[in-house]
């Protein structure tokens, strides 16, 4: 098997779409009056969500006229905000198949299927001309990726110059082995988080010159917290959210993954990169 196919079948649900829709009725939705915010619970899969999401491209300086990239863009959650709010055109670039027929179907559920295109394919080898995008970001996606340094010379070569690439990545902080599975990876053979100065190293090797850098560990703490408390006084969870993609794996790799944060081994990290 392939590594990129072991990613993919990592994520991997079987029939997401149908799951999907089936919660809509508990919302009081269907696919006619869905909304942005009414998705964001499943379709941003990473630490912080929507909230996480829009801390990120506020930093970005996107304009109405730019052609943005989301690499490893999932279900399209973000690309969705950043072509509603921002009035953005989006291409999502993702690996797994599912996650791009789910995403497509919701791009059409809330009419943007104009302003937002998803491909499947690797970001390591992405179907674009060079020079095609005004700017891009990528969420939780670095965790996958071993050779960070032609991820980011692929992505270097589809940006134009001076336009911004944002990340938010889980970064390693201690050489502590991790506690598995988490949500991006069962074991350590498809799980490839690294330090940040290797972020900014490969970054600067390929090209990019980073403006910031903010660790949001007690963001993702306060995050948990929060999440467990809301939990707390709910019999049954939301009719969306992250068990709906992770199904019953989801609350042994969500303690998981904060017990990593509570003990420092990892935390989520935002890098503002410039691609000169």
């Amino acid at each position: 098997m392939s590594y990129d196919k072991s990613v993919a079948d990592h994520y991997l649900h079987g029939d997401l779409l149908k799951s999907i829709e089936a919660a809509l009725p508990s919302l009081g939705k269907t696919t006619e009056n869905i909304s942005i915010e009414d998705l964001a619970a499943v379709d941003e899969f990473h630490i912080g969500g929507r909230q996480a999401t829009s801390s990120l491209i506020a930093k970005l300086m996107f304009s109405e006229q730019h052609h943005v990239l989301d690499v490893g863009c999932g279900l399209g959650g973000a690309a969705r905000y950043v072509a509603d709010k921002y009035k953005n055109n989006v291409t999502g670039i993702d690996l797994s198949k599912e996650y791009i027929e789910t995403g497509e179907a919701l791009c059409g559920w809330l009419n943007l299927d104009k302003q937002v295109n998803l491909v499947q394919g690797s970001a390591m080898s992405m179907p674009f001309e060079d020079e095609t995008f005004d700017g891009g970001y990528m969420l939780h996606v670095g965790m996958n990726i071993e050779d960070k340094a032609k991820l980011f010379e692929e992505i270097y070569r589809v940006l134009r110059p001076r336009t911004f690439f944002g990340i938010y990545d889980v970064m390693r902080q201690t050489d502590d082995g991790l506690i598995y599975p988490v949500p991006w990876a069962t074991d350590s053979s498809t799980c490839k988080i690294a330090v940040s100065q290797q972020y900014k190293e490969t970054l600067s090797d390929a090209g990019f010159g980073v403006s910031k850098e903010n660790n949001c560990r007690d963001y993702a703490l306060d995050f948990f917290k929060k999440l467990r408390e809301k939990m707390a006084t709910s019999s049954e969870p939301p009719p969306l959210g992250l068990h709906t993609l992770m199904q019953e794996s989801t609350g042994v790799k969500i303690n998981n993954l904060i017990e990593n944060l509570e003990k420092g081994y990892i935390a989520p990290v935002e890098i503002i990169a410039y691609r000169y």
